[in-house]
C-alpha cells in the first residue's frame, strides 16, 4: 500500500478519518494536508460538501539503519569544535559575560547558554536561536555522521515557551469546546507544535492535527 493517500469526507474530520482507517493507523503518526475543497455552482448548492485531504505516514525511524555508534572521543573532539566557534561568533558581537554549559546523553548535545546580554540571540519567538541550533546542527552532523540531535537552550527560553504554549493549548481547547468551531492556531515551529500535540492528546473532547507547509504549517484543534 502507498504511504500516501488522499481521503474525502462530508467534513474534514470524516475525511480524515477514513484516511486513517486506510493506512491503518493513528493520526500522530501521518502529516496531513488539506486541499482544496471541491467548489460548487449555485445549481449544486444542494449536494453535499466533499472535503479532501492528502495524508502521508511520517518517516518510520525505526526503520532506519543506524548510523554508527559516536565515540566519547568524537564527542569531544565535536565539543571543542563547538566552544571555539561560539566563542569567536560571540567575541565579534561582544558578547562576554555569558555562561556556557554543554552535555552529551542519550544521543543528545545540549547546549546550555545564560547571560544579562544573550537575549536578543533567541530572536523573535526563538527564530534566532533556531537558526544557530541549525547550523551547529550541520556542522555535528557533517563531523560525526551519526545520529546526534543538537538542542541549545539561552537563558531557559524553550521551558518558558513551553509553559506558555501548554497554557495556550488549554486555553484555545476550551474554546473549540465552547464555541464548538475548530480552531486554528499560528504557524509554529516543529518542537513547539509538539508541544501542542502532546498536551492534548489524551484530553476526551478535542484532538489536533496539523495543516499547511513548511513555515506556514500550524495545527487545528477540533471536537471528536
Amino acid at each position: 500500500m502507498s504511504n500516501s493517500i488522499i481521503s474525502e469526507g462530508h467534513t474534514t474530520s470524516e475525511a480524515i478519518e477514513k484516511g486513517l482507517k486506510i493506512l491503518n493507523t493513528t493520526r500522530e503518526k501521518v502529516d496531513i494536508k488539506v486541499l482544496e475543497e471541491e467548489k460548487r455552482s449555485f445549481f449544486s448548492i444542494l449536494e453535499p460538501r466533499i472535503v479532501k485531504v492528502e495524508m502521508k505516514l511520517k518517516e518510520n525511524h525505526e526503520n532506519i539503519v543506524d548510523k554508527e555508534a559516536v565515540s566519547e572521543d568524537e564527542i569531544k573532539k565535536v565539543q571543542e569544535g563547538i566552544k571555539s566557534f561560539i566563542y569567536d561568533i560571540f567575541g565579534k558581537m561582544k558578547i562576554n559575560n555569558f555562561k556556557f554549559n554543554m552535555f552529551y546523553k542519550n544521543e543528545y548535545l545540549n547546549i546550555i547558554i545564560e547571560g544579562e546580554n544573550v537575549n536578543h540571540l533567541i530572536g523573535y519567538r526563538g527564530e534566532t536561536l533556531n537558526a544557530l541550533q541549525t547550523i551547529i546542527s550541520s556542522y555535528v552532523s557533517s563531523t560525526l555522521h551519526s545520529r546526534v540531535k543538537v538542542v541549545i537552550d539561552i537563558n531557559n527560553y524553550k521551558e518558558k515557551r513551553r509553559v506558555v504554549l501548554e497554557d495556550l493549548a488549554v486555553k484555545m481547547a476550551n474554546k473549540a469546546i465552547k464555541t464548538k468551531k475548530n480552531v486554528t492556531l499560528e504557524p509554529m515551529q516543529p518542537y513547539e507544535r509538539k508541544i501542542i500535540h502532546s498536551k492534548l492528546q489524551n484530553n476526551s473532547k478535542v484532538r489536533t492535527h496539523s495543516i499547511g507547509e513548511n513555515q506556514n504549517r500550524r495545527i487545528v484543534i477540533e471536537l471528536k
